[in-house]
């Protein structure tokens, strides 16, 4: 094609990248790999190919890590992690700031290397991945340096195992690595199987970076390496992937005392209200789907048009699809490239073969011959349920259906198993900021999609996984207190065969949706003293009663709308209506447990006190984001909270894990100290006289052993918090995984209940959810 032919026609030139350093760094290695362990690469062992999926040319042969191999990088992170934790934060920063300059230096190579072997065109890798994630190193050297300042009394976790995917090699192990290090831990680290490339060069020349060895540890290989990761004696597993293994990873490590990040799948909703402009918004579902063949886990696939603009939009998104272009990823004019690897193609094939419904319209676009290509794809005229709709493909396919008013826009969106990410375009900054908050995703793009910046966290909810990366909120992950617990021991309750200390019987029931009940079961436990004293008796609750519970306190979701100041002030009357109790409520301490229960009673008040304090204070932030706009991370409740009580504190342990709960919006179902339930009891009394909303807090008694599991497995439970003293730790950390909810357990250790309180506890009250507004014409 000549200039005049090109300027005739206007079509795009090719304009390729070349491959010959990226092809010359491999061939500097004879083309076959070992890991990168101790600060060395080790001897090849047993390889498998890694390839190009553009046109299958192998390009290196990856060495599959053996048990031993893992072990040795564990171990070789495990000698290095206490001098790189006493390097201080500034030293640190040092070394974090030299790897996001080695990435600038070498920018070109990485780009190039990323892109043949993952498909993604060089126009993303160049300007998007390659950047972001030098981003992320010079941000964390900054957390290095302000650790000491502004987390004294945290530190690090110690040796952190790390997994993560094929779509983004680079920028994950970036979003990894970087808060890893910062926080002074040590890192063995596993790339997908199909792109271990990039990853290979980072550990390359992280030694020119000052990288100590033992720091950083890539062991390469197949999914059978990352369940060795995940089963080795490593402090923490941070995973980006599929749901299905996320929540296998949650049960392999249920009751081990790690700390666990899931980052996964998603069916993300794209919302366009009518008053949007189409035609930017027709360009951000370009972004939104086709950015990187669709192989992205927040991906706008789920496509929701307003009824009055539907026919329009879908207009023009169909002329745009036409002039998609598709080809050789280092082609520099090409819209999309390859998918990552036949086995991924295939399934893309398969799954939307096996649906056959709506209408489908494929991008008249040339696509190559050769190679793992797939057309740019749109069904429209969904139903809600479809398979299409639920589940996600994972590639260049957008499903697409119609919504009447914002109320069902948030309805639709909200209808998935998943909730990572959202998009909505309007140019009613009211109707955004009405909607926004509304969906359920850790992350909501205003007119935009697929912002990312190292400042602010990224993360989901539901089965999109837990816990956040980046920002300040991602930092948590990468460290732990510095003060632990004893190991506790069981609270054993008393036995006894003394008369009643009451004359008159009293069964005290369960507190369910603001009333009192019955146990369904129909069973009853005496409640004894130390000397033997009958003080009265308790119900047996069970999973049925749980499941009431949890209706209960689903239907008191109005309870997150209400005003921090609302809530205060509950807060302080149910303090106040228990301060007029004081007497009465120490005397029942000391008859069930035997000590002085007057200081731990004005403990209890004292600490309504602060959560009503906090209620109206515990804010956001507005995130300091590259854009012409802001990042506003918003503090959301959780939802249902499930507690399982301590029993060395009956009534303070209570209030402590419920207060700070319904403070941030919450609902509870509380399961009272097994071993002293009546002070449970009691102040359920207070609640009915304190204005609380019948099912905010709901309190049930019973063996925590039994109640548990069915509390962790309830799929309308959206967390489980356990300060029990029976260990509970495995079963609910495993439990939980059914629909990947949070949870904070003991593990077996004790609290300290006279200073448990502030924004540890708001921390795990609540959710970020980052919205991300650019202005501007």
């Amino acid at each position: 094609m000549t200039v005049q032919d090109i300027f005739e026609t206007m079509d795009y030139g090719p304009a390729p990248e070349s491959a010959a350093e990226a092809k010359a760094w491999i061939a500097g290695h004879g083309g076959v790999f070992g890991h990168w362990i101790g600060g060395r690469f080790t001897a090849p062992g047993e390889t498998f190919e890694t390839r190009n999926p553009a046109n299958g040319e192998v390009l290196a042969r990856v060495t599959q890590a053996s048990a031993a191999d893992v072990t040795a990088a564990v171990r070789a992170a495990r000698r290095a992690q206490p001098k790189w934790a006493a390097m201080g934060g500034h030293g640190r920063a040092r070394v974090l700031y030299a790897l996001a300059r080695i990435l600038q230096k070498q920018s070109r190579l990485f780009a190039v290397l990323e892109t043949m072997d993952n498909g993604k065109p060089i126009r993303e890798s160049r300007d998007i991945d390659v950047p972001l994630a030098q981003r992320h190193f010079y941000y964390h050297a900054g957390m290095a340096q302000l650790m000491a300042a502004e987390l004294p009394d945290r530190e690090a976790l110690g040796v952190c195992g790390q997994i993560v995917p094929w779509n983004f090699p680079l920028l994950m192990l970036a979003w990894k690595i970087a808060p890893a290090l910062a926080m002074g831990n040590t890192v063995v680290l596993k790339p997908a199987e199909y792109t271990p490339l990039s990853a290979l060069l980072f550990a390359e020349l992280s030694a020119e970076a000052g990288v100590p060895p033992g720091v950083i540890n890539i062991v390469t290989g197949d999914g059978a390496v990352g369940e060795m990761i995940v089963g080795a004696e490593v402090d923490k597993i941070a995973f980006t992937g599929s749901t299905a293994v996320g929540r296998r990873i949650r049960e392999a490590t249920a009751g081990r005392a790690l700390g666990l990040t899931l980052e996964l799948g998603g069916k993300s909703p794209y919302i366009v209200f009518d008053d949007a402009d189409l035609d930017s918004a027709v360009e951000g579902i370009v972004d939104a789907i086709w950015f990187n063949q669709g192989q992205v886990c927040c991906a706008g696939s789920r496509l929701l048009v307003q009824e009055g603009v539907a026919e329009r939009f879908l207009a023009k998104l169909r002329a745009r699809m036409s002039n998609l272009r598709m080809g050789d990823p280092l082609d520099k004019c090409i819209d999309i490239g390859a998918v990552v690897d036949p086995v991924q193609r295939a399934t893309i094939s398969r799954m939307v073969d096996a649906h056959p419904e709506g209408e489908r319209y494929v991008a008249p676009i040339q696509v190559p011959a050769v190679g793992c290509y797939y057309p740019p794809t749109l069904i429209s005229g969904l139903s809600p349920a479809s398979p299409l709709m639920q589940e996600e493909i994972f590639g260049p396919v957008l499903v697409s259906t119609t919504f009447r008013t914002p109320a069902e826009a948030v309805e639709l969106a909200n209808n998935t198993r998943y909730g990572l990410a959202a998009t909505l375009w309007t140019e009613n900054i009211n109707l955004a900021l009405d909607v926004a908050p509304r969906l359920a995703a850790g992350v909501v793009w205003v007119n935009a999609t697929n912002l990312f910046d190292a400042a602010a966290g990224f993360g989901g909810l539901r089965e999109s996984g837990f816990g956040r990366e980046g920002g300040w909120e991602g930092l948590s992950a990468y460290t732990r207190p510095r003060e632990r617990g004893r190991a506790l021991k069981q609270v054993v309750p008393f036995g006894g065969t003394g008369a009643p200390v009451d004359a008159l019987d009293r069964t005290a029931k369960l507190y369910v949706g603001g009333k009192q009940a019955r146990p369904d079961g129909g069973y009853s436990r005496a409640v004894h003293g130390p000397k033997g004293a009958l003080l009265g008796h308790v119900g047996l609750a069970n999973r049925k009663d749980i499941r009431n519970a949890v209706e209960a306190a689903g239907a008191a979701r109005g309870w997150a709308r209400t005003t921090g100041h609302a809530r205060a002030q509950i807060l302080y009357f149910i303090a106040e209506n228990l301060s007029a109790r004081a007497g009465e409520f120490a005397s029942r301490l000391r008859a069930m447990t035997g000590a002085d229960g007057r200081a731990e009673v004005e403990a209890a008040i004292a600490r309504l006190f602060t959560y009503a304090a906090w209620a109206d204070k515990f804010d956001g932030q507005a995130h300091a984001v590259p854009i012409r706009g802001i990042a506003l991370a918003m503090r959301e409740a959780v939802g249902t909270i499930g507690i399982l009580c301590p029993d060395e504190a009956p009534l303070l342990g209570l209030i402590s894990t419920v207060a700070p709960a319904i403070a941030m919006g919450n609902r509870v179902v509380a399961v009272a100290s097994e071993a002293f339930p009546l002070a449970a009891t009691d102040f359920y009394q207070v609640l009915e006289t304190s204005d609380l909303p019948g099912g905010v807090v709901n309190i049930l008694t019973g063996s925590h052993a039994e109640l548990a599991p069915h509390l962790a497995a309830h799929l309308d439970v959206d967390a489980v918090w356990s300060f029990s003293s029976t260990d509970l730790s495995r079963v609910i950390e495993a439990k939980s995984a059914g629909n990947l909810k949070r949870t904070w357990v003991n593990n077996g250790r004790t609290t300290d209940w006279a200073g448990a309180e502030g924004r540890a506890w708001l921390d795990q009250a609540t959710e970020v959810k980052n919205i991300w507004i650019p202005w501007g014409e």
